[in-house]
């Protein structure tokens, strides 16, 4: 596979969300890191996302969302004020949540019933998932066990050839993972902190 690395544009865009819904894989800036993605409903492309990655399959595949709404087609989510209000604070932004995997979800893109869900605050990203659906199975784009990469150079060094397209946004603002709370405990637990601190989360 010959991998192209494209300038951000309205037909990178629609290149990159067609790729997404054919099967393929690409890699998009975020808020946070680059990350590798692939269509979140499709088992084979998940499949081809956790072999990119050399991802060993214990460790499940976020998803990242392009608006709030898209929340209630991959996860089940408790009525639960403290989560609104944190999706109503830190979304869209550097917070995951872990939910009940909804059914529709391939069950190999996690181990258990959980999945990992985010709304990235950067317009690129959105428009390329809201293209290609809505939802994509995403992880930072580098081979398991490597830093995540924060320009699309780093990208091309691991991933090249492992991808159909590289989209260039530039050096990425975050540079630092999001931070995950998990929502299936209650209290909900943090798993990784990141850019939101656990004194946010808890004001």
């Amino acid at each position: 596979m010959t991998t192209d690395a494209l300038s951000p544009s309205a037909e990178t865009f629609a290149h990159a969300a067609t790729l997404l819904q054919a099967g393929q894989l690409i890699v998009l800036p975020t808020d946070t890191v680059y990350g590798i993605a692939a269509a979140a409903f499709s088992t084979a492309a998940i499949e081809k996302l956790y072999a990119a990655k050399e991802r060993p399959r214990t460790k499940g595949l976020p998803i990242l969302v392009s608006d709030v709404a898209q929340l209630a087609r991959v996860a089940i989510v408790p009525d639960n004020e403290r989560i609104t209000d944190w999706l109503e604070r830190f979304w869209p932004g550097p917070l995951t949540l872990i939910f009940e995997r909804h059914p529709d979800l391939p069950s190999v893109i996690s181990p258990n019933g959980g999945i990992a869900v985010r709304l990235p605050d950067h317009e690129m990203a959105r428009a390329i998932i809201r293209q290609a659906g809505g939802a994509v199975a995403s992880s930072s784009a580098n081979l398991s066990g490597a830093a995540p990469a924060t320009t699309a150079g780093t990208v091309s060094a691991q991933l090249a050839e492992r991808v159909a397209v590289v989209v260039d946004g530039g050096q990425t603002p975050g540079g630092v993972p999001s931070t995950i709370v998990d929502c299936t405990f209650w209290p909900p637990r943090i798993v990784r902190e990141g850019p939101i601190t656990a004194e946010q989360l808890q004001s």
